[in-house]
């Protein structure tokens, strides 16, 4: 879109110019599903299609062939080491102090990890501070789908995480793990 085209958008002055571009958009959209449906074989949410997810990593300051979904939420201080993939539908809170990931590592879809937490605040009614800690997570790291990491956590180098899991201690390196809370297997 031209931006002449999104000022008379913003004013609401051209419904017939509207149109138009919403059909380039569909037409755009269309084109970019068919690529992705015979490449992959699969469907994505609408940004996804538009966003290229290596710029946006370079975007966030990321580390070199590093990617991310733009439906992913990054929240604050998070920094993200070379190649490592982060996947659709995750949180990375830095908000709460450094979140800070390694290389190669596998960020799956649904993971949610936080640098803060807000339980003694809301149990106080609001009369103690909310908590904070940074989060390390080493290179050549596997997260599975929907793992959430609270505060403080440092996970490191080589370390699988199952799927569903919660970690709320630190792993030691080369060490899998699952449950809720997660516990070390090997």
């Amino acid at each position: 879109m031209e931006t002449g085209a999104l000022d008379s958008l913003a004013s609401g002055t051209d419904p017939r110019r509207l149109n138009e571009l919403l059909e380039e958009l569909r037409a755009l959209l269309a084109n970019e599903q068919a690529i992705v449906q015979q490449c992959w074989n699969r469907g994505l949410p609408f940004a996804d299609y538009i966003v290229d997810r290596w710029k946006k990593a370079k975007s966030l300051g990321f580390g070199k062939g590093s990617s991310i979904y733009d439906s992913a939420l990054v929240l604050g201080d998070v920094k993200v080491g070379k190649h490592t993939w982060i996947g659709p539908f995750t949180v990375l809170d830095g908000s709460g102090g450094c979140l800070m990931i390694g290389n190669y590592c596998s960020i799956s879809a649904g993971v949610q990890i936080y640098t803060h937490d807000t339980v003694e605040w809301a149990i106080s009614g609001g009369k103690a501070a909310m908590a904070r800690a940074s989060v390390r997570i080493g290179s050549r790291c596997y997260i599975g789908p929907n793992v959430v990491i609270s505060r403080g956590v440092t996970i490191g180098n080589r370390c699988v995480i199952g799927a569903n899991s919660f970690v709320n201690n630190d792993l030691p390196a080369g060490s899998k793990a699952w449950g809720a809370p997660a516990r070390v297997t090997n």
